[in-house]
């Protein structure tokens, strides 16, 4: 008996050891800075700066141009968050609201379409 005893709080323990190391808090894969380029505007491939910051449970930030042709930012409008998708939204004086839409490809780069007419990649940017 104390060999079946010791055996069930052995194998309790195991279970509540497995269940509490799997509910662990998980990160915030989009929250960061990420680089976007789009290939192929009419104007040539076009780079992005953005900072993705988690404000009142919603992603949110401005695109900046790395080059510095465009001294003024652009504010985000929306983001709509999948499981392994974002969409970022923005305004454009000629197009008005255009969304590129990107998926994760691993842990720091992501992959889609500007308007599903562009392709665009975006990368992680280390500190």
């Amino acid at each position: 008996m104390k060999k079946v005893s010791l055996f069930l709080f052995i194998f309790l323990l195991g279970i509540c050891a497995k269940g509490y190391s799997q509910s662990a808090p998980t990160t915030d894969f989009f929250a960061g800075k990420w680089e976007i380029t789009i290939s192929g505007t009419p104007d040539g491939d076009a780079k992005m700066v953005t900072e993705l910051i988690r404000k009142d449970g919603k992603l949110t930030g401005e695109l900046k141009d790395p080059t510095g042709k465009r001294p003024e930012a652009t504010p985000i409008t929306k983001v709509e968050e999948g499981k392994d998708k974002i969409t970022i939204y923005f305004d454009t004086a000629q197009a008005g609201e255009i969304g590129v839409e990107l998926a994760k490809v691993d842990d720091d780069h992501l992959k889609g379409q500007l308007m599903g007419m562009f392709d665009s990649t975006a990368v992680r940017l280390k500190k």
